[in-house]
């Protein structure tokens, strides 16, 4: 596994864990701010790994996908990619 991948994986590991924290301040009724707080962090976590997921897909797959010729579908997948993000 490259170095690359290994980071993500990491960096997702992280934000389990956050997340089975987030699953315990609510069973034990923590202050409402404090979760909202949590929650902005998985949500910041997860978007970090998305940037970095497309930024090695573009610079990778996408630029694959022009040499060989396949600029409709390089184009496809950044927009679906987009208007995922824009929802």
């Amino acid at each position: 596994m490259n170095k690359e991948k290994q980071k993500l994986i990491r960096r997702l590991k992280i934000a389990e864990g956050q997340i089975r924290g987030l699953q315990e301040m609510l069973a034990k009724n923590a202050y409402c701010i404090d979760v909202i707080t949590q929650t902005s962090a998985v949500k910041q976590a997860l978007s970090g790994i998305e940037d970095a997921l497309m930024e090695n897909h573009l610079s990778t797959c996408v630029v694959h996908q022009m040499q060989k010729g396949k600029q409709s579908k390089a184009v496809g997948e950044i927009l679906k990619v987009y208007r995922l993000k824009r929802k």
